[in-house]
Parts: C-alpha cells; structure tokens; sequence
C-alpha cells in the first residue's frame, strides 16, 4: 500500500510541480540567448500588425456575412472588452514574470504547474499555427481577388477541389498560401530586427490605407442597410457567437507578452504596449465594420476579400485597388504577427525539455530560435495548402480564450500567494525552509473577513484561494452550459425551469466563492504594473472567455479535442520524463545518495525511497513551493541535507 502511496505522491507532484520565479528573476535559470533589440513601439506594432490585417481585411466581412450581420461591430465591442479583461491580467504576468518568451506557457508553468503549463503551451502552438495558415490565406485571396479570381480558377482546374473540413463547402488547394508561409519563415528566420523592421514598414502602409477605406466609404454609405431589423438579423445570441469569433482579432497583447524577452524594458514596455495595441485595433475594426455594412447589405458581403469587393460593388475601380494594396500590407503584417511568436513558445517548451531540445537550439549568427522557426513554417504552410480559412479562423480562437482564461486564474493564485522573495536582492536559499528558523506553517496565521492593510497571505490563505479559484473556473463552464443550451435554446417550459435553478444556484455559488477570495489578504509585493480590481477583473476575464468558448461550434470543439489529445501523449511519453525539473531532481538525488554513510539509519526500503524522492509541499497547497521546498534537514551525523528541491537550477528557458 506504500508503493502505491508513493508512485502517487510522485505522479502527482510531477503533474503540479512549477519553476521557480526567482530563478528568471534574478538569473538562477540558463541565461536567454534571444538578442534584446525591441523597442516599446516595435511591440506595439507588433500587436497592431498581428490583430488589424486578418481582424480588418477577413473577420469583419465574415462575422457579418453569416453570424451577426451589421451587429458584427457590437461583436467587435464585446470581443474588446474580454481581451481588456485577459490583457491587464497578462501585463500583470509579464511583469512579474520577465523570461516571457513563453508568454501564457511561462506564466503557468510558475504558478498552476507543468501539465498545465505543457497544455497551454501546446494550445498556444495551435493558435498559432493557424493564424499563420489564415494569415497566408487570407494573403492568397487577396491576390486571388486583384487577378479576378484567376488562381482560384487555376487551383480548382489543375489540382481539384477539398472538401472543407465539417463545413461542406468546397474549397481547392491553395499553394499561393503555401509559397507566402514558407517565404514569411525565412523572413522571420533571419532576425527579429528584420522581422520587425519589415512589420513597421507594412504597418505604416496599412494604417495609410485604413483612412482612405474609411474616408472614402463615407461617400458610399446607404442608411438601409441597417434599418428594419437588418442590424441584427440572427439576434443577440449571433452578435454573441460572433464575439467569439471576433475575439481571434485580438490576439496582439499575446504576441507581445511572447516577445517581451527580447525588449530592452519589457516591464515598462509590455503593458503600455498592449494598451496602445488593443485600443488602436478596437478603433479600426469598429470602423471598418460600420462602413462596410452601411455600403453593402450584409448577405452580399465578399466572405474571402470584403473590403477590396465592397468597392467594386459600388463601381469604384479605383478604391478597390487601394483597399487591395493595404490588404496585402495589413495581411503581411498580420502574418508576419503569427509567426513571429510560434517559434518562440516551441523553443521556451523545447528549452524546459517538455518537448524535443533540438527544437531549442539558437542560430549563434540570427540569434533566433532557427529549429523551431523552420517547424513553425513548415507546418503552417501544410494547413494553409489544406484548410479553409474559415475553418481555420474559427479553431483559432478556442485556443485563444482558454490559454487568455488560465493567465486570468494565474493572476488570481499569484496575487493571493505569500511572497516568496525580497522584491529586490539576491535570490533565496531555497535549501532551508526560512531564514529565521520558522517555517511557514508555525507562522501566526490572520484570516480575518476583510484583510487588515497590514495583513499578508499564509499558506493556509493561499490553499483557500487556490481552491476558490479553481472551483470558480469550473462552475463559470458549468453555468454558460446552463444558459446557453437551456436558457438560450428554450427546450419546453420544465426543461427550462430546471436549466434556470441551476443557472442561478451555480451563479450564487460563484459569488460565494468570489466573496471568500475578496476576503483573504494579497501579497504586498509592489510591481511595475498590477491589474486593477483584483479578484473581480480576473473573475470577469473568466466569465466571459468561458462564454465565448461555449458559443463556438461542435466540430471546434471535437478538432481542438484532438488536438489536446496529441499533445497529451507527447507530453505523457516524453515531456514528464525529460523535463529540466525532473533531470534536476535525479540529478539531487544522485548528488545525495553518494553522500550517505554506511551507517544509514534507513534500513527500510521504502523508508529510504520516501526520503529521497518525498516531493515538496504540492503547488496547490502552496505555490511558494519552489522557495519553500523540501528539506529533509540535517542528519544528525554529517549535517547534511537529504531530498531535493525541485526548483533547482531553474529549469532553463
């Protein structure tokens, strides 16, 4: 019963075990390779570019064609107000985390633990992967559009139609999509200041073009299209799906938090950039939808290339083309945007040993993460060949919102944990349980209903907001559940009854636990930059992603159900196994077995087993584990120290 007891004390502390924040903080990891050369506006447009080409050029006309009509510019507004809520919890990570090459994936992996940390990663992969696939897309209709549809007539005659993936409809292999990802990666491949540089230029045409498109259609406009019901044609419920929908237009603050690590101040520039980014993309898709959806009714709307054919349809030639040459600038950005992280967020996973290490390896000359830039492409262009773009578009934004939800539960754990570390100094010992000789858990332990201003989190406070937290998050899927497949769809008059009781018993429970969370003490660490309104804006991030999941399709679901599953037997059959912690936690456990004497008191098997591989208080009880780890203490023979402590050396990456 001892073995088994073990093998699971074991498994589950692999699952739950974190990096340790001081390690990054202070230079206990493996020093980053990537060259610092961004400044606080390359971020910036950074994040423009990834969000206002696909966003502007595709989304728009999409969502309205066949999800939300006209009401596709309130779909923008509600999309903007999630990506507030998840956008100051991730300026609040990255500056507390500063090694954010990993973004999300980083940020997890210091608090909620590894097999989260390795989903996220791999559902940020996704994200993605198929934003570059759109990107090239949408890129190669553009074209398409300029050569009155030429390349597509060719592809269909030459190579033959694809079944759209669940969809129905018929769509063609598209190799023009697959030349431009496989050009874009070797733009990206050669540098970031190159890959940046380029961005701005494309950029700085893009925003050009996005005043005359609005300037001009101004000219154009006919009051009809929006009268008589025809501004929400498919209901509140539409305007909500395709808030959905539209929130794979704001990924910008993701892309910036990805490439902070290469900013010369990333605490400074990280959250102002993602402010700037998220508001000038808010003013350009509103913009852009009401002129586009007062100049054609929304069932006439181009779904491959809106803005270039809303032009055309009004017999003006000449706009068409302008429309077309900023498409072109917007799209390049946007897919030079996707790319730019992906191969990033594989090399922080591949550097932690969660996936294969080649995939780690830097271009001593580029200083980029060449390996994973050259998988990056390769992958895309195969999906961009392959899928549509509206299916492409819709599976993105699943992943998006789930790794947005797990940075808000992130901030939360964060915020109510006890500080593990001076804000400034060197890093601590993490070989003893306290400096003073006192653990944690004999500390003197406050848990008043409202929290002094003096009063600092316990242990014992941090384990109740884990677990608020956690419970929160689940409910939140459980109560849109409620509403959206009961309340919404109205299945007969008992049914509906029994949907609402659990809908509101779910929502009082939530309050509940949102209460009990206001009323523990928050750590006193002072940062850069916090998010405000803690725990409510995280909690309201939560909310709404969750609802926006909900509202996508079956079938993204069932594709990203897949997707998941992959990931989970990589990280099963390999990951666990080659992870820095466990490489270092072998290694402190050879380091102390030669170390012991003849007369080990520990005759007992099993007896020694536990004391070499007893892992450190679980995250979940404690997520300053990595700072407060195991110390066996000293024998009292040789004064030295049995155990390990999984934080040691930082993991890499």
């Amino acid at each position: 019963m001892s073995s088994w007891a073990d093998a699971w004390r074991r498994t589950r502390w692999r699952l739950l075990r974190t990096k340790p924040v001081g390690a990054m903080a202070h230079g206990g990891g493996d020093p980053s390779e990537l060259a610092k050369v961004l400044t606080a506006l390359d971020l910036v447009s950074l994040g423009v570019g990834s969000c206002a080409g696909t966003g502007m050029y595709v989304v728009a006309g999409l969502v309205a064609k066949s999800v939300a009509g006209p009401g596709v510019v309130l779909s923008f507004v509600v999309a903007a107000a999630a990506s507030v809520l998840s956008g100051v919890c991730y300026a609040e990570l990255g500056v507390r985390v500063p090694k954010t090459t990993g973004s999300a994936y980083t940020y997890s992996y210091v608090t909620v633990g590894e097999s989260v940390a390795f989903l996220i990663g791999w559902n940020l992969i996704l994200e993605y992967l198929i934003g570059t696939a759109a990107g090239a897309s949408a890129l190669g209709a553009a074209f398409d559009s300029l050569a009155d549809r030429g390349v597509s007539r060719y592809a269909m005659a030459h190579l033959g139609a694809l079944r759209g993936l669940g969809k129905g409809e018929e769509t063609f292999p598209d190799p023009l999509a697959m030349f431009i990802a496989l050009l874009v990666t070797l733009i990206v491949a050669l540098g970031a200041r190159n890959s940046v540089g380029l961005n701005n230029v494309l950029n700085g045409i893009n925003a050009l073009v996005w005043v005359f498109v609005v300037t001009a259609g101004l000219f154009f406009l006919s009051a009809e299209n929006w009268e008589g019901g025809e501004f929400l044609p498919y209901g509140w419920s539409g305007v909500m799906r395709g808030a959905a929908t539209c929130f794979y237009a704001f990924i910008g603050f993701d892309i910036i938090a990805t490439a902070g690590e290469e900013a010369h101040d990333p605490n400074g520039a990280i959250p102002r950039a993602i402010t700037a980014s998220l508001l000038t993309c808010l003013c350009a898709y509103v913009s852009v939808s009401v002129i586009l959806t007062l100049m054609v009714p929304y069932d006439r709307i181009d779904g491959s290339a809106p803005l270039v054919e809303m032009f055309a349809a009004r017999g003006f030639l000449w706009g068409k083309y302008v429309a077309a040459a900023g498409s072109v600038a917007g799209l390049g950005a946007s897919l030079l945007g996707s790319l730019f992280p992906m191969p990033r967020i594989i090399y922080a996973m591949a550097a932690d040993g969660l996936l294969f290490r080649s995939l780690s390896h830097v271009s001593p000359r580029t200083r980029t993460p060449a390996a994973a830039c050259v998988l990056s492409g390769t992958l895309a262009s195969l999906v961009a060949l392959l899928v549509s773009l509206r299916d492409l578009i819709e599976m993105m934004s699943i992943g998006t919102l789930l790794a947005y939800t797990l940075v808000s539960v992130c901030v939360l754990l964060l915020r109510y944990q006890p500080d593990g570390e001076p804000e400034d100094g060197p890093e601590l010992d993490v070989s003893s349980s306290d400096h003073d000789g006192e653990s944690c858990e004999s500390r003197p332990q406050r848990l008043p209903d409202v929290p002094a201003a003096a009063a600092r989190p316990t242990a014992s406070s941090g384990r109740t907001v884990t677990r608020c937290t956690l419970a929160f998050f689940a409910l939140s899927f459980l109560l849109w559940t409620a509403v959206i497949f009961g309340a919404e769809r109205g299945a007969g008059t008992g049914a509906a009854a029994v949907w609402g009781l659990t809908a509101a018993l779910t929502a009082a429970a939530m309050a509940a636990l949102l209460l009990a969370v206001a009323r523990q003490p928050q750590s006193g660490r002072r940062l850069d930059y916090a998010a405000p309104c803690v725990p409510f804006v995280p909690a309201a991030a939560i909310l709404v992603n969750s609802y926006l999941m909900l509202k996508l399709s079956a079938l993204t679901w069932a594709r990203f159900s897949v997707w998941c599953a992959v990931g989970l037997l990589i990280y099963v059959f390999y990951g666990v196994w080659h992870s820095s912690l466990e490489v270092n936690a072998r290694q402190e456990e050879a380091h102390a077995s030669s170390y012991r004497r003849f007369d080990d008191p520990y005759d007992d098997p099993r007896e020694r087993d536990d004391r070499l591989y007893r892992p450190p208080a679980p995250p979940e009880s404690d997520f300053r584990y990595q700072n407060d780890a195991y110390d066996a203490g000293p024998s009292e023979d040789d004064g030295g120290h049995f155990g390990y402590q999984s934080g040691g050396g930082g993991g890499g990456g």
